[in-house]
């Protein structure tokens, strides 16, 4: 039987939802409602984190009908190795949402009811996070599905997670246009981070659709090649973006007194110098996580590896089924 067609029992999607989805539910719901009524004074990053919060609470509300209605019948594909990716993508959302919205607003409120408030959202926001990683790390065990392949449990899954959110959180620094449209070298980084990540997402969904099964062509070799263009286009970036941003000599800025938009310490808004060293640090991650994806896959083709799926690359080593390794 395809594994695409293996699915937990009711009981084991209740036990999931009563304490993973529902807590998961509660706390990105309290984290938000508690932010949404500081009403003006929370602030653009305020506003950020509860957007992010949102967008959790929504998704895992409409994971948790999909599940308890049993409609994943429907879908063409491992409908679980969907929830475990949107798991790990929550988990870094709220994560991040809770490191940012403590180190550039809660720390700078004064004594007042509202700081408790924001205090409280971090760390509701914090519980969502560890709950979801829990959601990721025992979805075997907590669906009783030890046999069957989670695509989101090899370490080119986490790679290609990793690589996404950090161009997201790219994204969200580059909302700030002032940032690069005075120079054409700077456009070409934000065409990159683009490319790549559409590139890894790409992969991703094809990974998740179970595409590599249904072709004759090695897909290892295919994420290789991916892979090498990824790395050489950030290698473009890693270099444009910290010389045109940092050099006097191409009109940057080395130092971070001389941005007018960094005077007032006290600001909630992170400032457009904060902004381009926020960049060029997550490039320099993004890139090293593309370096490390690229040994993978070299490895991979290099031992003639075809069936990634039951590779010994797993992060948790659990046995692939040969039912799943013909399908997923």
């Amino acid at each position: 039987m395809p594994t695409r067609w293996i699915h937990p029992g009711s009981d084991s999607i209740l036990c999931v939802f009563w304490f993973l989805r529902l807590p998961q539910l509660f706390s990105t719901c309290v984290a938000f409602s508690l932010v949404a009524d500081m009403g003006t004074l929370r602030g653009a990053i305020g506003n950020w984190s509860m957007s992010f919060w949102c967008v959790c609470f929504a998704m895992t509300l409409i994971i948790s009908i999909v599940d308890l209605r049993n409609l994943y019948y429907d879908f063409p594909f491992y409908w679980h190795n969907i929830c475990v990716t949107y798991a790990c993508y929550a988990a870094l959302i709220c994560l991040s949402a809770s490191i940012i919205y403590s180190i550039t607003y809660v720390q700078f409120l004064p004594d007042h009811p509202y700081r408790d408030r924001a205090i409280a959202a971090t760390a509701f926001s914090c519980i969502a996070s560890v709950l979801y990683v829990i959601e990721v790390a025992g979805m075997r065990a907590w669906y009783d599905l030890e046999e069957i392949f989670f695509y989101e449990h090899t370490m080119s899954a986490l790679l290609k997670v990793l690589e996404t959110f950090v161009a997201g959180v790219i994204f969200a620094f580059l909302s700030n246009t002032s940032l690069y449209l005075h120079q054409p070298a700077l456009e070409w980084c934000v065409a990159v981070y683009s490319i790549c990540f559409i590139l890894a997402a790409v992969v991703l969904l094809l990974n998740l659709g179970e595409w590599e099964y249904m072709q004759p062509r090695p897909f290892s070799i295919f994420q290789l090649l991916l892979t090498l263009l990824s790395v050489l286009l950030y290698v473009s970036s890693m270099v444009l973006w910290p010389l045109y941003q940092f050099s006097e000599e191409f009109g940057g800025m080395p130092q971070r007194f001389m941005d007018m938009s960094c005077v007032d310490e006290l600001s909630y808004n992170v400032c457009d110098w904060d902004q381009c060293l926020a960049v060029a640090i997550l490039t320099a991650i993004n890139l090293l996580m593309y370096m490390v994806d690229l040994v993978y896959w070299a490895r991979q083709v290099s031992i003639g590896t075809k069936d990634v799926s039951s590779a010994p690359d797993s992060v948790w080593s659990y046995p692939v089924s040969s039912q799943s390794e013909d399908i997923l």
